[in-house]
């Protein structure tokens, strides 16, 4: 039984179907990225498995259980955290209190939840009384993967975590999501930077208006001539 698996499900948002039958699975302790161009459905995949969007029809199911009616809350009580596009940090509220927010719905060892996440990030340590909302661009991300760390998901869902980073910061970020998944913590990873999402993921999956068109290994995804010439920018 897969981790998580997503069966024919149809999604979006009002008219406008995001989704058009899509496939996939996780396997437990896999790093899995979702490619595509912006439009694909990257991101509705992720807020459908996280509940924020129900799928219309389909099946998307955790640990063998049907989440597609589960509220969102719920969802994150059962082992799935998302750090979303864009961030959005609580830009008043401290370092520290924007983590403790990840772990609203726990009270059991948040202390050792926020000197792991505190670890991972040593920079979030040195500015944890510091406004989330005065910390720079990596920074921010840094504390956004972090909140959902602290709901100590078993799967953590990844958008864009490279989505307006320099290069270096680009690799200080994938290096701690690699972090991340050596110390048990399953992750789907949608990112526009295909090399980098295919540099540490397992498998691939590439979407394209709504629908699956690829899924390989992400060794054979780097050689295949529709990712080389679309994503990769190779001939």
């Amino acid at each position: 039984m897969s981790l998580l698996e997503l069966t024919d499900v149809v999604s979006g948002y009002g008219a406008i179907t995001a989704l058009k039958g899509v496939s996939f699975s996780v396997e437990e302790g896999e790093i899995v990225t979702l490619i595509g161009n912006n439009g694909a459905g990257k991101t509705t995949t992720l807020r459908t498995i996280s509940g924020l969007i129900r799928p219309r029809t389909g099946q998307v199911r955790f640990k063998g259980r049907q989440i597609g009616a589960v509220p969102p809350h719920k969802i994150v009580q059962l082992g799935i955290s998302q750090s979303p596009e864009g961030r959005g940090i609580f830009s008043r509220l401290s370092v520290t209190e924007n983590l403790e927010m990840g772990a609203y719905q726990r009270k059991d060892e948040l202390k050792t939840d926020m000197e792991r996440v505190l670890d991972l990030f040593p920079r979030l340590r040195e500015r944890r009384l510091q406004a989330g909302g005065t910390l720079s661009g990596g920074e921010q991300q840094m504390l956004t993967i972090g909140r959902a760390m602290m709901a100590r998901p078993r799967l953590l869902l990844l958008d864009e975590p490279s989505m307006g980073l320099s290069p270096i910061l680009t690799e200080t970020i994938f290096r701690t999501i690699l972090d991340i998944n050596k110390q048990g913590t399953t992750i789907l990873l949608v990112e526009q930077n295909a090399a980098m999402a295919l540099s540490i993921a397992a498998r691939g999956y590439v979407l394209e208006s709504g629908t699956m068109v690829a899924s390989d290994s992400s060794e054979n995804l780097r050689k295949s001539d529709l990712v080389r010439k679309a994503y990769l920018g190779e001939e």
